[in-house]
Order: structure tokens, then C-alpha cells, then sequence
């Protein structure tokens, strides 16, 4: 006997990375929801929701306090993302109108989900490290524990082969926990990097080791938070003074880098506003080098060679920072170590000049352009052999 079963609407965000609150539903076309703002601070934009009874109902989702989130420039020309099956994220109609992030789309199964980027979940994260650990160039260290009680794992990647001594490279990413780009960016380095048949990745680790942190906020990432951690931290203006008490995941990490040494740092991120892909570096940091702004410089354009998604013309501007500046984790290692240290930035749009209708900036054009990095990688440690 075939049983009709009837299903209600229904909006929820209780698992990993959620973050919604529901108004009013009583409409399908006048939905009106409010993100939470992240724990003990002001400051949110990241949204992850699940929606279920509205097969084949055209809806349309306010966001009603969208006016008030951390960045207002991310909303002109932004689309959301959705997702059937959790792994294929496509782009929404979406628009920015009197102050209310509006997304209408009518949608062709039961469930489906909306986020402001493709999430990147903590299982995700978890199987991302075990399986790199499955490969003979790398190691897995616990190197610490979050406010929340979660692992803060580093991934060493090195090769017997090479140099006797090698240069030391740092990879963050994910500081800012919304910016979920950042690790899909760092999935695809260390896929690289592991890639034994890869003759640029293995001649690379002849010349340098890495140390890849590929989610520096866990405790953020599970919440739902845009950009701080458990107690309300944005990591990334606490690498001055780190306290056990409220920065653990620098302290552990900012430690480690002064046991190692550090000849290049690269902090992964994504920009709300700019809709393109660039990289800061530390041009007019006081007692900034000629020598370290060339090495920059020349990671830039070689990166723009080896991935047209990059571009050199936009970014932020010399001095945006301010009296912030050594808080930050690319001045503070730069200064600390005086080597090149940058911020590499992913859109939460889409590239501009490289539009994809579909699906906008993308977790696999994320994942690319992590891969792309071993270009200028390996012709600054070439130039660092010499």
C-alpha cells in the first residue's frame, strides 16, 4: 500500500558549521530569517541552513538584519550557494534590497541547503588529515586544543631526498572561519604537495619543508561563526600578545614557528568585498626590506603566470592596517623572521574577469588555485638556493 506522506516546511541549521535563525514562515515567498552573530562578538555574515518541504515551491529567504552584518560590500553583486547532496554547490539567485539579503530560488528536491560559501565541514577536516598521513612525505602532530576542546592539528610535509638543509615554509589557513575557501585552497596544496608522481612538487621538497595548519579555528568552523573562535578572538589580531586564556590556536602555533623557523609564511583567506583573488603582502610595513618586497613582488607575478584566476591590479591598499599591523599573522612573521610573508585572498563572489554563471568562485577553482601555488613556491626557493 503506498503511503502519502506529507512534509512541512521546515528551516534548521543544528549541525556542523550552522547558522540561522528563523522569524517568520508562515509564507514560502516571504520567508524572514536573522543570522546569529558569533559568540561574545559583533560580528557576522556567515549563514548555513537546511530547508525541507518545499520541493517544487518557489521561496523567497530575507535575511532581514543583513544590514547590520560585519561587511556591507560583501552583499552588492553576491550570490548564495546551495546544495543538494552536500557536495556540489551552485550559485542562487540573490539580491541586496533595503537593507535585507533576499534569495529566491524554487527548489527541484525536498532538502537542500544554502550557505554563504561552500562549507568545509570538521569531517571533512578530520579525513582531509588522515589522509594525507597516509602518505610517506608527511606527518601529523596534535599541537594543541582548542577553547571548545577540539584538535589543532599540523601537517609536516617533507622529503628525505634534497638539500641538506632545507628552507621552511608555513601554511595557515582559516583563521576567520567563514572563510571556508581557504581550506579547499589548502586541500589542493597538499594534494600537490603529496603527489609523488608530480615532478614540480617532489623538486620542490627537495629545496623546502612545509608546515600546513588547514583550519587554525576549529571551534568557529563548528559553531557557525564568520570570523572569531570559541570566546569571541579574531585570530588574526592576536599573533602581538596570544594567551592560552583566549588565543590557544595562535600561541600553539606562533610557538612552534619560532622552533622551526620560518624562510616564508602564507596565511589562506577569502575577502567578502573584492571580487577577485589577490595577495597582500607587507609593502610599507616599517623597516620593510627592498630584498623582501622583490621576493613579493615576484611571487605575485609568478603566480599570475601559472593561474589566470589570480590578478595583480586589485588588493588593499599600503597602510590599511594601521596600528593593527603587527597583530596580523603575515606582519607579524615577516617581522619576526624577516622573510616574505603574505595574505592570500579568494572571493566570496565570483572572479570578475573569469566569471562561472553557475557556480561563481568555487571550491574547485579554491582547490586549483592551491595547487597553482607551487609554482612561484619553487622559483622563490630556487632563488633562495643561489
Amino acid at each position: 500500500m503506498s503511503v502519502q506522506i506529507q512534509s512541512a516546511l521546515k528551516i534548521s541549521s543544528q549541525f556542523d558549521s550552522g547558522n540561522i535563525e528563523v522569524l517568520d514562515m508562515a509564507n514560502p515567498q516571504d520567508i524572514q530569517l536573522s543570522i546569529r552573530k558569533d559568540n561574545q562578538s559583533e560580528f557576522f555574515q556567515w549563514f548555513h541552513f537546511r530547508v525541507q518541504g518545499a520541493d517544487n515551491q518557489p521561496l523567497s529567504l530575507r535575511i532581514v538584519n543583513a544590514d547590520q552584518a560585519a561587511y556591507l560590500d560583501g552583499w552588492p553583486d553576491y550570490r548564495a550557494v546551495a546544495s543538494y547532496d552536500r557536495e556540489t554547490w551552485f550559485r542562487v539567485d540573490t539580491s541586496y534590497e533595503q537593507g535585507e539579503l533576499v534569495i529566491q530560488h524554487t527548489p527541484a528536491q525536498n532538502s537542500i541547503y544554502f550557505a554563504y560559501f561552500a562549507p568545509y565541514s570538521w569531517e571533512q577536516h578530520l579525513d582531509l588529515v588522515a589522509a594525507a598521513q597516509q602518505s610517506p612525505l608527511c606527518q601529523v602532530f596534535d599541537i594543541g586544543t582548542t577553547l571548545d576542546g577540539h584538535d589543532l592539528n599540523l601537517l609536516q610535509i617533507r622529503s628525505a631526498a634534497g638539500a641538506d638543509k632545507k628552507l621552511q615554509v608555513w601554511v595557515t589557513a582559516r583563521q576567520h572561519p567563514g572563510e571556508t575557501m581557504a581550506e579547499w585552497c589548502a586541500e589542493g596544496l597538499i594534494g600537490r604537495l603529496l603527489d609523488q608522481e608530480d615532478a614540480l612538487s617532489q623538486a620542490l621538497l627537495e629545496q623546502a619543508d612545509f608546515y600546513v595548519v588547514p583550519n587554525m579555528n576549529p571551534d568557529g568552523s563548528i559553531r557557525g561563526h564568520l570570523r572569531t573562535n570559541a570566546c569571541g578572538a579574531n585570530l588574526n589580531r592576536e599573533w602581538q600578545t596570544p594567551t592560552a586564556e583566549r588565543s590557544p590556536e595562535v600561541l600553539a602555533v606562533r610557538t612552534l614557528m619560532q622552533q622551526t623557523g620560518v624562510d616564508l609564511f602564507l596565511d589562506l583567506h577569502g575577502d567578502e568585498a573584492l571580487p577577485c583573488n589577490f595577495i597582500a603582502g607587507q609593502e610599507g610595513a616599517p623597516g620593510l626590506s627592498d630584498s623582501i618586497l622583490e621576493q613579493e613582488n615576484r611571487f605575485k607575478r609568478d603566480l599570475l603566470m601559472a593561474n589566470p584566476d589570480f590578478q595583480l591590479e586589485r588588493g588593499y591598499p599600503p597602510g590599511k592596517f594601521g596600528p593593527e599591523t603587527f597583530t596580523i599573522a603575515a606582519f607579524w612573521a615577516g617581522r619576526e623572521f624577516n622573510c616574505p610573508s603574505m595574505t592570500l585572498e579568494m572571493p566570496f563572489k565570483d572572479y570578475d574577469l573569469r566569471p562561472d554563471a553557475d557556480c561563481g568562485w568555487s571550491p574547485e577553482r579554491s582547490i586549483k588555485l592551491g595547487e597553482s601555488l607551487l609554482h612561484p613556491l619553487y622559483h622563490w626557493a630556487l632563488g633562495k638556493q643561489v
